[in-house]
């Protein structure tokens, strides 16, 4: 499933939208997700950590160490703050694209929820993803980018190796139950081959009454 990037397009606002963010380009994925914020869509962004930035993770960390130093001179505990998790970079950044000093932006940030990995629910849940975000539309092939998670870990965050063994579990679990879904369509799919002869006629009814 994807969402479509239009001035005349938005997604239909009636419930969460949630949105895979592997390999989806920084910058571009926000300001899709901005413009829908405000528009009033409820939007949930997950696997944060594997969003990248195009560039190499040298030139990333030396303009993350250039940000990191833009505080207030007297008092530092007064901000700018300057996070480390890759969920609230991502936060962070939306909120520099939706006027967060309004109120109409303030409201638009409380539809936003940014997860690194999959949590549940929504690992039961559509996903959808973004083309015109997509790295592989977007970047050329060779150039080089650096992964939101590498970047966060390279500069202070802790808990990749935690957020790995969750991923390794979530994963496996969602083989396990691929694999007896795809058994029970089998013996569905047989099933319906083996009585096809006895519903012969009632599937004739039910074609001449529409179904």
């Amino acid at each position: 499933a994807s969402i479509r990037s239009s001035d005349k397009e938005t997604m239909v606002l009636d419930k969460t939208r949630i949105i895979d963010g592997r390999d989806h380009l920084l910058g571009r994925l926000c300001s899709i997700v901005a413009k829908e914020l405000l528009a009033g869509q409820k939007i949930v962004i997950v696997r944060c950590d594997e969003i990248v930035i195009s560039g190499s993770l040298t030139r990333n960390r030396i303009k993350y160490a250039q940000f990191r130093n833009k505080r207030m001179n007297t008092n530092p505990a007064r901000g700018p703050f300057h996070f480390k998790s890759p969920a609230l970079m991502i936060w962070r950044t939306i909120r520099g694209m939706v006027h967060q000093k309004t109120a109409r932006g303030q409201e638009a940030l409380t539809r936003l929820s940014t997860f690194e990995g999959i949590p549940a629910p929504y690992d039961k849940q559509k996903r959808v993803v973004i083309p015109a975000a997509l790295r592989v539309m977007r970047l050329k092939p060779g150039r080089n980018f650096t992964v939101v998670g590498e970047l966060a870990n390279s500069v202070g965050w802790k808990h990749k190796e935690l957020l790995g063994r969750l991923e390794a579990k979530r994963k496996a679990e969602g083989k396990e139950f691929y694999e007896a879904k795809k058994a029970k369509m089998a013996l569905r799919q047989k099933a319906e081959q083996e009585c096809a002869g006895e519903l012969a006629k009632v599937n004739q009814v039910l074609e001449a009454a529409g179904y």
